[in-house]
């Protein structure tokens, strides 16, 4: 005998009795109790019994008292029944037929009318809950396959939505007016002006570091001064501008997550769109162009200070003076360098700004799938932006630029 429910055999056939609380917080725990009940016989054997193989069977314990539940039938008592849910009543009535017990032969005998009419509606509603199915643990293999169906699909998802960030910006080229220069302005603040703070603290401090560690090989061999074309070439063409890419991916990528997805919640995109107003025309394309814009003059900020943070290296520690290290500078780098770091920029702003938006407007309808979309926006954003800048360094290497 368990405390939630117990089985006992009757004139009529077979009589289960429910005690206690059947509710959602202890499934776990009813589970058991029923699985512990000798009606847990086999379903081939209750339809032997059903089709009258062994009908005179079945008075004792075991799956001799499944066998005779399902060809006398099943009575449920709930005379000691204190509270039920429809998940504990699903729960139950899936069980019975696990059992071999059709839950429309069920007869429901001392329940309180309001649990019966629970158990009636979900007995109602069986049929459309459909088989329940066991879950079969994916192999190594069968994750790494269902991990690249995955990728596939939101690469797929993140290309179609640039097409028609694509189209957006298509038709604003034909409507000029179209343009919202309010949200423009407001998005290059946000993503511009409030960014160069931590941009040019960030690049100046990588500057000092790699000028320091330069130097420090350099000295060995009395070459000093090649410290400022390694430091000088590299923040402009490959450290600028994944540095402040990957900031901006972490700051402003995020921020379009978090702010579309909030919008999402609150029901503000439908709102939108009910005007007749097209969301991705109003809220994606301003941020785009504004992330397009903004992501060149960081990268501009951010080569200024690095070079800067080198140029306080170089003087404190290796004798570079500032006028020395500037006419050195000036004789390393040529136009083509700094160009391709800012050419960089828009390309590396397009991707973080399709990723943050396209994740925002894909949040589900609750807090937690924000927070879970704008943490993925940003390791996305970063991958990205480190893919790209490795594309572009094998086409540049292979066009000798």
């Amino acid at each position: 005998m368990h405390p939630d429910c117990r089985v006992e055999a009757d004139a009529g056939g077979w009589r289960l009795h429910l005690e206690g609380v059947w509710r959602l917080p202890r499934l776990v725990e009813l589970r058991r109790s029923l699985e512990a009940l000798p009606l847990a016989a086999s379903r081939a054997a209750s339809a032997r019994v059903r089709a009258g193989a062994g009908a005179g069977a079945g008075a004792g314990a075991g799956a001799g008292a499944a066998e005779g539940a399902g060809g006398a039938g099943l009575a449920l008592d709930g005379s000691g029944l204190e509270a039920i849910d429809t998940a504990a009543a699903l729960l139950l009535l899936r069980h019975l037929e696990d059992a071999g017990i059709a839950a429309d032969a069920i007869l429901l005998e001392g329940f309180s009318d309001s649990h019966r009419r629970i158990v009636e509606v979900v007995r109602e509603r069986l049929p459309l809950a459909g088989p329940q199915h066991a879950l079969v643990p994916r192999g190594l293999l069968g994750q790494l396959g269902a991990a690249s169906v995955a990728v596939g699909r939101l690469i797929g998802g993140h290309v179609a939505f640039l097409g028609l960030v694509t189209v957006e910006v298509g038709r604003l080229l034909v409507r000029p007016a179209a343009l919202r220069p309010r949200e423009l302005g407001s998005q290059l603040r946000q993503v511009c002006v409030s960014a160069i703070p931590v941009v040019v603290l960030v690049t100046f401090l990588i500057g000092t570091i790699v000028a320091y560690l330069l130097g420090q090989q350099a000295e060995k061999f009395g070459a000093n001064i090649f410290v400022v074309d390694g430091v000088v070439l590299g923040m402009v063409r490959e450290f600028a501008p994944i540095i402040v890419a990957t900031i901006v991916a972490g700051r402003s990528g995020a921020a379009f997550t978090a702010q579309l997805g909030t919008m999402k919640l609150n029901q503000e995109i439908d709102a939108i769109r009910t005007l007749g107003l097209s969301a991705e025309q109003v809220l994606v394309v301003p941020r785009v162009l504004a992330l397009m814009i903004a992501l060149p003059l960081l990268v501009f900020a951010g080569d200024v200070a690095g070079i800067a943070g080198a140029m306080t290296v170089a003087d404190l520690m290796l004798g570079i003076t500032p006028t020395t290290f500037l006419e050195r500078m000036q004789s390393a780098l040529t136009e083509r360098h700094y160009l391709i770091g800012l050419a960089k920029a828009p390309v590396f702003a397009l991707v973080i700004a399709v990723i943050g938006c396209r994740m925002g407007l894909d949040v589900s309808r609750d807090t937690r799938s924000i927070g879970l979309h704008t943490t993925s926006t940003v390791v996305q954003c970063i991958v990205a932006v480190i893919l790209l800048d490795a594309l572009f360094a094998v086409l540049l290497q292979e066009l000798r630029l």
